[in-house]
């Protein structure tokens, strides 16, 4: 029997004084119509990713992740690894492959090249603290090892040890501590083995330390006991097999998710999901259609897969790789197609958005199916979810997804309240030629409503978007700055104006290294799912900073 808790390593310094490192072969995608792909491989050297620009995902030994624009991501021999990558603006997007040698495992003679077990001490992904630092280095070092002059090669070598250091240093802080290292692994393991019979003390075993510190220390950093977590975890895997359209019953279901007690697993399931299996099975058989793009991130809140979407949506790729969206009908762009495809599939229900549907096409839509239009402009998305909810007959589906959003909001609130303490925040958005800035109608109500972070003076809070000018940037003078810089050409053109500007760096939030970055999608959509992400994604970034 292997003993788990042997083959947890936390993550130490010490032994970089006996490792060198070599950077073998460094790759500058930018600018490109095709996409990057890495395929399903176990790779046989170290390898490190930076996502300086674009979308993409990673798979390291199955674990799936969505890539950052500001993170870095250290793989190791060994692992099998499997990514991919596209929509790259000029700072592009780095891959980066060297050897690890190590003189404790080397002959008396020669240092040997690590290919497996590596004692490398950051894996995965790592949020750096200067995105613009580790790309500015990455560009160098591409620049001086495609050079003749063998100097500046060595000069390029040089300067990837600066690149490790900065990808180490960061990382380290991210770590904290061993217990939180510990913590992060502990909950890898239970989604690894959710099916299995899993008990506090043998997952206490895993991490190495006691029941009663494991059990205080899980619940501090994610808000649940680790009990609770694999519960929801396990329901959320069951319903995921209930969405898939298969015929299998809810006593299989129950087995194959770890439940070998029925009434138990009923239980549970109507405890975390807000309604019995057997009435979630049935409604995942209706098939509802999402009109428009906001429409995918309502429904995803009221654990319904829409049966047609959009096909065109930005971010369609991730819904289809988190749940398994592949059977979803692709809806086209032109109206009268659209609604002829809606027309031919026969749906249960439609839903969309008032304001981006006339009252015309409403009226053709609801000869098809029962169809709601939520009504955008008066409502926030609480009460978009609400009226959707009630629409379909999930009132308490809708009213239990937002009892669970509201705790763990309160649970963010408190694990970054000591980051931005009175700091002043501004969300800018980039779209082309524009500045606006985002308010309560956007994901900037996660930040002002829910996690009581301050706004900067003059924020316009009840306006998605309040269009401003640089100079006006300039006096708004934010502690805290958060960008979101759109694709396009023109708006990367903007940013990079702006970027090089003096007002830019005479900026407060600038000159103290206080901003941070987001991707256009999902983060501009208003929806509760899209909210819910933010979440963990100001934990992410946020919650171990000084």
């Amino acid at each position: 029997m292997v003993d788990i808790e042997k083959n947890f390593k936390h993550k130490e310094y010490a032994p970089l004084e006996g490792m060198c490192f070599k950077l073998r072969e460094i790759e500058h995608i930018k600018n490109q119509a095709n996409d990057w792909e890495l395929r399903l491989q176990f790779i046989e050297s170290h390898m490190i990713l930076v996502a300086a620009s674009g979308q993409g995902w990673l798979t390291i030994d199955g674990q799936f992740t969505e890539l950052r624009q500001g993170s870095v991501y250290v793989c190791t021999p060994g692992e099998l690894i499997e990514a991919a990558a596209h929509s790259f603006d000029e700072r592009g997007f780095y891959y980066l492959r060297f050897d690890v040698m190590d003189d404790e495992v080397s002959s008396a003679h020669s240092m040997q090249i690590i290919k497996k077990n590596s004692p490398f001490p950051a894996k995965g992904e790592v949020i750096v603290t200067s995105p613009v630092s580790v790309n500015t280095l990455c560009d160098t070092i591409n620049q001086y090892l495609q050079d003749e002059d063998h100097l500046k090669r060595f000069r390029g070598q040089i300067l990837f040890q600066e690149l490790l250091h900065t990808i180490l240093q960061d990382a380290h802080l991210e770590q904290g501590n061993d217990s939180e290292t510990a913590l992060d692994y502990i909950k890898g393991y239970i989604e690894q083995h959710y099916q299995k019979e899993l008990t506090i003390d043998h997952l206490a075993k895993v991490g190495g330390m006691s029941t009663r510190h494991f059990m205080r220390l899980f619940k501090k950093r994610y808000g649940c006991s680790a009990i609770d977590y694999l519960a929801v975890f396990r329901i959320e895997q069951a319903q995921q097999l209930m969405r898939s359209g298969g015929q299998n019953r809810l006593r299989d279901i129950a087995r194959h998710v770890g439940y070998h007690d029925d009434t138990y697993f009923r239980r549970k399931f109507k405890q975390v999901s807000g309604v019995p299996p057997a009435a979630f099975m049935q409604n995942s058989r209706k098939k509802i259609v999402a009109y428009d793009f906001p429409n995918i991130g309502q429904l995803i809140a009221l654990q319904i897969n829409p049966f047609a979407a959009p096909a065109d949506h930005p971010w369609t790729g991730y819904y289809k790789r988190k749940y398994h969206m592949d059977a979803v009908l692709p809806l086209s762009s032109n109206q009268w197609i659209k609604r002829e495809e809606i027309r031919l599939a026969e749906p249960d229900f439609i839903v969309g958005i008032d304001t981006l549907v006339s009252p015309e096409e409403q009226e053709m839509l609801r000869k098809i199916a029962p169809a709601f239009f939520v009504p955008w402009v008066k409502n926030d998305w609480r009460t978009h979810l609400r009226l959707i909810g009630e629409f379909l007959d999930k009132t308490v589906t809708a009213e239990t997804w937002l009892e669970k959003y509201d705790r763990r909001a309160l649970f963010v609130r408190e694990q970054v309240k000591h980051v931005f303490k009175d700091d002043r925040l501004l969300i800018l958005r980039i779209t082309g030629d524009r500045y606006n800035v985002l308010g309560s109608r956007s994901l900037g109500t996660v930040f002002y409503d829910d996690l009581h972070v301050l706004p900067v003076q003059g924020v316009d809070l009840l306006s998605q978007n309040q269009q401003i000018t640089p100079d006006q940037l300039a006096n708004f003078d934010p502690d805290r700055l958060l960008l979101i810089v759109d694709e396009d050409i023109q708006s990367q053109l903007s940013w990079q104006t702006l970027m090089n500007s003096k007002l830019w760096s005479d900026l407060k939030a600038v000159r103290n290294s206080r901003v941070d970055f987001l991707p256009s999608y999902p983060w501009v959509e208003y929806t509760a799912f899209t909210h819910e992400l933010m979440l963990d994604e100001v934990l992410k970034i946020w919650r171990d900073r000084a």
